[in-house]
């Protein structure tokens, strides 16, 4: 797998200028670096927040920088009642309309024991748009979003066998705050969790 830091949306990125990728937590406010720098921009985290307008408008001001992101993370709970779900969807689909052309795709990232939930309400409604970010919280549930599975965020000392099994290789977010300590501890994890270019178990 391929280990990137996940950093403050106000960190300095000179200081990170030997990665060549990171994701940010996006905190309302951006450095200025970000714009002009070199280093890929792999995802913007978004804080949790309910659904509706306020969301939407969020995502919309985490894009405005031009940081161009290749997604969007965003953490979810699965909506509960007719009303809930009903200002869910209104609100996912208004996002995904102000995303269109934009090169930019969700990640839900299911809150514990969302997931379930998550995936069959959109099943249901046949939203094929989105896709969905790990963490060590899905346990099981990891199943039922395999097959749609865009992006992770994991710990120093997180385990990693169920995304291996999976064949997942793509970007695990770890969060980080010094650039020293990081390269070490991001080496140490792809060293111990090589590349898997194939599933260890087909589905």
């Amino acid at each position: 797998m391929r280990f990137v830091p996940l950093l403050s949306s106000t960190s300095d990125p000179d200081a990170w200028i030997s990665f060549p990728a990171v994701e940010l937590a996006w905190l309302g406010e951006v450095h200025p670096g970000w714009a002009r720098s070199r280093i890929a921009i792999h995802a913007l985290h978004l804080p949790a927040m309910p659904w509706g307008e306020e969301r939407v408008l969020t995502a919309i001001e985490a894009l405005r920088p031009g940081l161009g992101p290749d997604f969007l993370v965003i953490p979810t709970e699965a909506p509960e009642g007719r009303m809930e779900t009903s200002s869910f969807l209104r609100s996912l689909e208004a996002l995904l309309e102000a995303l269109a052309g934009r090169g930019v795709k969700v990640a839900l990232q299911p809150t514990a024991g969302a997931a379930v939930g998550l995936v069959s309400l959109l099943k249901e409604v046949r939203c094929d748009a989105v896709g969905y970010c790990w963490d060590e919280t899905l346990g099981e549930a990891l199943e039922v979003i395999s097959d749609r599975l865009f992006c992770a965020v994991g710990a120093p000392g997180a385990d990693y066998p169920s995304l291996q099994r999976l064949g997942y290789r793509w970007n695990v977010a770890i969060p980080a705050t010094d650039p020293m300590p990081t390269t070490q501890m991001l080496a140490r994890l792809e060293e111990s969790h090589p590349m898997i270019y194939f599933p260890q178990v087909m589905s």
